[in-house]
C-alpha cells in the first residue's frame, strides 16, 4: 500500500503527461511473446455456432480452438485461416479459422493494434468490439452480462480488410441509428497490409471515437446527439481478432493469416490534468523502444532530477539532469511500463509513461 501512494504522490507532484499521452497507463496488453498456444489467461476462444449451424454475414469457416488455427511464433501471434475439411457441432465445413475474445473489458482509451493481414479473394480480416452485454450464443461475456441484442450494445471496427480490395482497410461503428448499410465508416489505402506491420489505433473518449493507422487519422466519429440511438459506447467493451471466410473465397486459397506483434490498451492516470506548457518542452522518444530512449528537456530543468518508477510505485534508478538532450538507460529493465519522474530545481515537473518492449 506505501509503494501505491508513493506512486500517486509521485504524479501529483508532477505537472502531468503530455496532452497527445492523455492514455497513458497501460491497463492490458498481450506482446505475444513465446511460442505455441496463445494466452489463454487472456483470451477466449468463440467456436459455438450461433444458430446450429453457420456464422453471421454469410460466412463459410468454423472457428475453432485448435493450436493450428491460433499460436504464437517468433514473438508474433498468429491467426491462420486454412482450406481444410473440418466437423464440429455435427456440421462439415471446407475452412477453418479463429475468432477470439478477449477476458479484459473497458470504456474509454487507446488502443493500438501492430499487424499484418492475410491476403486472398475471400478473406475477411477483423480487430474489433462488441459491447460486454451482448447476448450471443457462445461469446465469453454472455453468460454473466448479456442482456441486449445486437447492434444495441454497439460494434466497433478498429480495422477491416477485405481480400477483394488489397490494401484498403475501414473502420466503422454499428449502433441500432446505423446498422447493416454501415452509414458511420471511413477507411484509407495503403502499402503492403500484407508483408509490412502496421499500427491500427482507437482513441474512445466519452465525446468521439478516432481510426488511425500509423498515427494518421483516417474517420471520426462524433454524433451530434449522444443518445442510446447513436451512442451506446458508454459502456464496456471487449475485443475480437478473427479472420472470416466468404463464399467468394478463390477456389486455389489453401492459407493465409493475421500476424500480431502486440495488442495494448492506454486509459487516462486518475491524477490526469490538463496540461498547461507546451508539448514540446518535454519529450521522450522513441516511445515505445526496445533501446534506451532519447528524453529532451527545456534548459530551466537542468540540474533537477530524473528519476523512473515501476508502476506499483519503486523508485528503481535516479540521474542528475545536466544535459538539455540524454539517453534515459534501460539496458537493466524488463520490457514492461515505467514512468519518469522528470523534475527541475524549482520543482516543476512531468511524469512520462515509458513503455520498454
Amino acid at each position: 500500500m506505501q509503494r501505491i501512494i508513493l506512486f500517486f504522490s509521485v504524479l501529483l507532484l508532477s505537472t502531468n503527461l503530455l496532452a497527445q499521452e492523455e492514455f497513458d497507463v497501460l491497463v492490458w496488453s498481450d506482446e505475444c511473446d513465446g511460442s505455441g498456444v496463445i494466452d489463454t489467461s487472456k483470451w477466449y476462444h468463440q467456436t459455438q455456432l450461433p444458430d446450429g449451424n453457420s456464422w453471421y454475414n454469410g460466412e463459410i469457416q468454423h472457428y475453432t480452438n485448435r493450436t493450428e488455427n491460433a499460436y504464437l511464433q517468433d514473438g508474433a501471434m498468429y491467426i491462420a485461416a486454412k482450406k481444410e475439411t473440418f466437423t464440429d457441432q455435427g456440421v462439415t465445413k471446407e475452412y477453418t479459422s479463429t475468432r477470439l475474445n478477449s477476458k479484459f473489458a473497458f470504456t474509454y482509451g487507446r488502443v493500438e493494434i501492430r499487424a499484418k493481414l492475410p491476403f486472398g479473394v475471400g478473406t475477411w480480416p477483423a480487430i474489433w468490439m462488441l459491447g460486454r452485454n451482448i447476448d450471443e450464443p457462445g461469446g465469453y461475456w454472455q453468460p454473466n452480462f448479456g442482456n441486449v441484442g445486437w447492434p444495441a450494445c454497439g460494434e466497433i471496427d478498429i480495422m477491416e480488410h477485405w481480400g477483394t480490395n488489397q490494401n484498403y482497410v475501414s473502420s466503422a461503428l454499428h449502433t441500432p441509428s446505423s446498422f447493416g448499410g454501415t452509414v458511420n465508416v471511413g477507411g484509407t489505402s495503403l502499402n503492403d497490409v500484407s508483408n509490412t506491420y502496421h499500427v491500427y489505433a482507437l482513441e474512445w473518449t466519452e465525446d468521439k471515437m478516432e481510426f488511425s493507422v500509423d498515427g494518421t487519422v483516417h474517420y471520426t466519429y462524433d454524433p451530434a446527439v449522444k443518445d442510446a440511438s447513436t451512442w451506446p459506447f458508454d459502456a464496456k467493451q471487449y475485443l475480437l481478432l478473427n479472420v472470416a471466410i466468404l463464399p467468394s473465397i478463390a477456389a486455389s486459397f489453401t492459407e493465409s493469416k493475421m500476424v500480431i506483434d502486440y495488442l495494448r490498451v492506454y486509459q487516462s492516470s486518475p491524477t490526469g490534468q490538463q496540461e498547461t506548457k507546451p508539448e514540446e518542452d518535454v519529450r521522450l522518444y522513441p516511445n515505445p523502444s526496445k533501446e534506451s530512449p532519447t528524453l529532451r528537456v527545456p534548459a530551466e530543468y537542468l540540474g533537477g532530477s530524473l528519476i523512473i518508477h515501476t508502476l506499483d510505485g519503486r523508485a528503481i534508478q535516479s540521474k542528475r539532469l545536466t544535459k538539455v538532450q540524454q539517453q534515459v538507460d534501460t539496458s537493466r529493465l524488463s520490457p514492461g511500463v515505467y514512468v519518469l519522474d522528470v523534475r527541475g530545481p524549482g520543482g516543476m515537473g512531468r511524469a512520462v509513461r515509458m513503455l520498454v518492449e
